[in-house]
């Protein structure tokens, strides 16, 4: 049975050609949502994505190239949302996992301009429609690290704590407007650095239990021992832009199988 609750609705999705945010624009086109999937693929790889959602769902999806660091690149990408997204999803990020000595100006500068900067932007660019149109969603993808901190990312962290902070200022701003704005914070996920790192370490030990070696992992982090799946992260996002979530605002909801509770 078609699923059509987000039909006539506009959705942009940055960082969304893989991982968590495939898997929110897999949903949101699922659910009858028209969707601009953004990253930094050449043009023919992005638009084979979008054209894979657009054939499985029967919505239309297309694909947009920009470098967030660049306020320009920001501005254009929302512009071709057409009018304004009604569904606006802040995913895409920059990691620099180093010590803070190590940590270049240069880098230093991508993180807050990636993982802020370019949130804040498409928020003062969505909002204007969003709030003509007298309807509106906005989820900032924070994390974990948002809500404690951990050494050797100070950017990541920095930055992620931030958006909760812009979640909320934004949720105040808008709470009259039928316009709701959240963070959500996942743990860990099967990210391809991740993935790799779990790889290197079963062949240095001579491992094979993959599922034991991902358990090994976490022990520390997760208690679940187990990754949080983009899935998960989807099936929140596609909540709070439901009926569900009109009053749901303001709120850093963690999805981190008991990390930020022990």
């Amino acid at each position: 049975m078609k699923d059509d609750t987000l039909a006539g609705r506009r959705a942009l999705v940055t960082g969304s050609t893989g991982g968590i945010g495939l898997a929110i624009a897999d949903r949101l086109a699922a659910m009858g949502c028209e969707v601009l999937i953004h990253g930094l693929a050449p043009a023919a790889e992005g638009d084979a994505v979008a054209h894979g959602l657009a054939s499985r769902h029967g919505a239309a999806v297309t694909y947009r190239r920009a470098d967030l660091a660049d306020l320009a690149e920001v501005e254009a990408l929302l512009a071709a949302t057409g009018g304004g997204p009604d569904i606006l999803v802040n995913n895409a990020v920059t990691r620099h996992l180093v010590p803070i000595e190590a940590l270049t100006p240069a880098a230093w500068d991508e993180d807050l301009a990636v993982n802020l900067s370019a949130p804040f932007h498409a928020i003062r660019l969505a909002l204007p429609g969003m709030r003509a149109r007298g309807w509106g969603r906005i989820v900032n993808m924070s994390s974990v690290y948002g809500l404690f901190g951990t050494a050797g990312r100070v950017g990541y962290v920095t930055t992620k704590t931030a958006l909760i902070g812009l979640s909320r200022a934004v949720a105040l701003e808008t709470v009259r407007d039928r316009i709701t704005c959240n963070a959500i914070c996942p743990g860990s996920t099967p990210t391809p650095a991740i993935e790799a790192r779990i790889a290197a370490g079963m062949a240095a030990r001579g491992e094979t239990d993959r599922e034991a070696a991902i358990a090994d992992f976490l022990a520390e982090k997760q208690p679940t021992r187990r990754f949080v799946a983009p899935g998960a992260v989807a099936g929140m996002v596609a909540f709070l832009c439901g009926p569900g979530g009109d009053d749901i605002t303001g709120a850093a909801l963690p999805i981190d199988g008991a990390w930020s509770a022990s």
